[in-house]
């Protein structure tokens, strides 16, 4: 059981609304992090704006990021 309640309807907050909808629409439904940082909509367009800084940086190998992904994945037991 997750000590955080986990949030899934935007309500009426625009930010979270477009958020979801965009985790929604490229996987299928909001992964576990976004639900516990809606709490607070800033920090979870922060965590948003640098994960894709990153990807957009050019530093990583343009595969790589996937394959963490789906590594991160496999060690937590997702099926992702």
């Amino acid at each position: 059981m997750p000590r955080v309640r986990e949030i899934e309807d935007a309500g009426n907050h625009a930010t979270l609304q477009a958020l979801f909808d965009k985790e929604r629409a490229a996987f299928g439904d909001l992964l576990n992090p976004t639900k516990v940082m809606a709490h607070c909509p800033p920090i979870l367009e922060a965590a948003k704006a640098l994960g894709a800084s990153i990807e957009r940086s050019g530093q990583l190998p343009k595969d790589l990021p996937a394959l963490v992904y789906l590594r991160v994945a496999t060690i937590n037991g997702c099926p992702f």
